[in-house]
């Protein structure tokens, strides 16, 4: 079974990612925004978690009216200089309230942990060539953050430091 991070630890990922044509299977599934579309009633009825992975090409609102019923929002990172989904990360967060799992996943590199977690992320899928354990210390390399962010609404000066 693959690990993840998820609330800052290395844990066993109980997530499958599906394919658009494969069998549902029983369990936690990962679906695409095209399949949730076709079958979201069937996929709610399963009585199951399921979670949505939305490109970082789709609106955020998209999703606005299902997120109460949805475990995870997987937001993909096509590549490494791609930041689209830090912004998504943020209106899910901040704009329509998701509190549900936000899981960083594609081209995700420790270099941008640290910032994911700011923008509102708790879960995070490495690239298969990098090491989970490692990945960990970068939520500690900032002792402080001057600006607000899904992780802290206030600024550093209006936290009376």
């Amino acid at each position: 079974m693959r690990s993840v991070i998820k609330n800052r630890a290395v844990v066993e990922d109980r997530w499958l990612h599906l394919a658009d044509d494969a069998e549902m299977p029983t369990g936690s599934v990962i679906v695409s925004l095209a399949r949730w579309r076709r079958e979201r009633t069937t996929l709610l009825a399963r009585g199951e978690p399921v979670g949505v992975r939305l490109p970082n090409t789709a609106d955020p609102a998209e999703l606005a009216e299902d997120l109460p019923q949805l475990a995870v929002v997987a937001l993909e990172f096509p590549k490494f200089a791609d930041g689209r989904a830090h912004s998504q990360a943020r209106l899910l967060r901040e704009r329509h309230g998701y509190r549900g799992e936000l899981r960083a996943v594609g081209d995700v590199l420790r270099d941008q942990l640290f910032f994911m977690a700011r923008n509102g992320f708790d879960a995070f899928e490495l690239r298969a060539d990098r090491g989970l354990e490692d990945a960990l210390e970068a939520f500690g390399e900032f002792s402080e953050s001057y600006q607000p962010a899904a992780d802290q609404p206030l600024p550093l000066y209006r936290r009376g430091r």
